[in-house]
């Protein structure tokens, strides 16, 4: 008699980017993926050039892919290159933002809205101080 295959765990899926997985980053992290994303809008890069670019160790460099991709900006690897998926715009918009050292005043009159940016902000306000 046969013996029964058990079948093979699925691989898990990466959870969708939400308001509570951002993390804050410094400042000069955002610069420096600011300057990865533009560099990688001109064509696909090899991670030599992109180190080399960015002035990065390999394992830097990892961090920031991982910084990307957690943003949701998709960035593939194809025959040894690294390049953008998506138009330049739509990658800027998802990359993370320093922390803007609001005050709550400031941030209270930011948050006047009716867009999606507003809710984000009221919503993070509200969390804050209850």
């Amino acid at each position: 008699m046969a013996k029964k295959r058990t079948p093979r765990p699925q691989p898990a899926k990466p959870a969708p980017v939400v308001a509570e997985a951002r993390s804050s980053i410094t400042a000069e992290r955002f610069s420096r993926l600011y300057r990865l994303v533009r560099y990688l809008a001109t064509g696909a890069k090899t991670r030599e050039q992109l180190t080399r670019h960015l002035r990065l160790d390999v394992r830097g460099f990892y961090r920031d892919l991982e910084a990307l991709r957690a943003a949701g900006i998709l960035v593939a690897l194809a025959e040894g290159r690294y390049g953008l998926l998506g138009p330049l715009d739509d990658v800027l918009a998802r990359l993370p933002f320093p922390d803007a050292h609001l005050n709550l005043g400031e941030a209270r009159q930011l948050a006047k809205g009716r867009t999606s940016a507003h809710r984000y902000l009221r919503e993070q306000i509200a969390r804050a101080v209850t």
